[in-house]
Parts: structure tokens; sequence; C-alpha cells
């Protein structure tokens, strides 16, 4: 039997079999997706996403597989194919404000509910520019997840 372990830590550390920074930021492809307990058909499933487009961070990686969690801890390990690296967030406040510049004294575009999932654009030192259907604009950092704090893109 063989051992496979990840481990998180605030410093970036390079994937084994990718060379990506892990952890990161992916989304679900699929619109179904089991999480399993290790890294391979065999293994009892753990979790189901259900969500296409849901944010995920990677954490580990063995062969095709990851091992993701979402926004709320709950994971397991994923076969690649069902991932994008498209990003995308979702919303962690009760109700985030949506603005229409990177600025908090600018025009509210939209207030957005919690667990909304939204693609993401480019982030700077405390915002990121977001896609929520209709409305496009700027949410604060600290209302969101899938993004690193100091994640610049």
């Amino acid at each position: 039997m063989v051992s496979i372990t990840a481990t998180y830590t605030n410093a970036a550390e390079r994937g084994p079999v990718t060379n990506l920074l892990i952890p990161r930021y992916v989304s679900l492809k699929a619109s179904e997706a089991n999480a399993r307990r290790g890294p391979s058909l065999s293994h009892r499933i753990d979790w189901v996403f259900k969500k296409k487009g849901m944010p995920l961070e990677i954490y580990g990686e063995y062969d095709n597989w990851r091992r993701v969690r979402d926004s709320e801890g709950a994971g397991g390990w994923i076969h690649y194919s069902l991932l994008s690296g498209v990003r995308s967030i979702i919303i962690t406040s009760s109700m985030a404000n949506l603005y229409r510049k990177s600025d908090q004294d600018s025009m509210i575009m939209a207030r957005i509910e919690q667990n909304y999932i939204a693609d993401l654009g480019k982030c700077i030192k405390d915002w990121c520019e977001i896609d929520a259907g209709k409305y496009d604009g700027w949410i604060k950092k600290t209302d969101i997840w899938g993004v690193a704090p100091d994640e610049i893109r």
C-alpha cells in the first residue's frame, strides 16, 4: 500500500506532476464530479460536486488526479479532465456590493447574494473584476473565495 499525502502551506510550491503552483485555483469543468478518498477510480467517493463553474483550490497532485477543496473545505481527489483553468469565484459574504470601479465610493452596480458563482477577470491589491451575468464590476476580495488575498492578475 502506498500512502499519498498533500500538505497545504501558505508558501506556494510547484506541483510534482504539472510544475504549476500549489495551491492554485481552478473551476469545475463538468456539471458533476466525484471527489474520491484517494487518486484512483477504486477509491471511495466522499463528495459529489454538482455545480459547473464552481471555484476549487488544488492543493495536491498525483498522476492524473488533483486534490481539491471548495470554499467550505469539502473535497477530495478529482480527475484532472473534470477541471478547467478558467477562473471563477464564489460570493462568501451574505450580500456583496458590485461596484462600477475598484473604489468603495464608486456607484454600486448590483448586490450579489452569498454562494453566487461569477467569472473572474483581473485582480488588483484588494479588488477583483467579475462578470456576474447582467452585471460586470469590481468586488472586494474579502467578499469572495477563489483568489489568493495577495493575487494580482
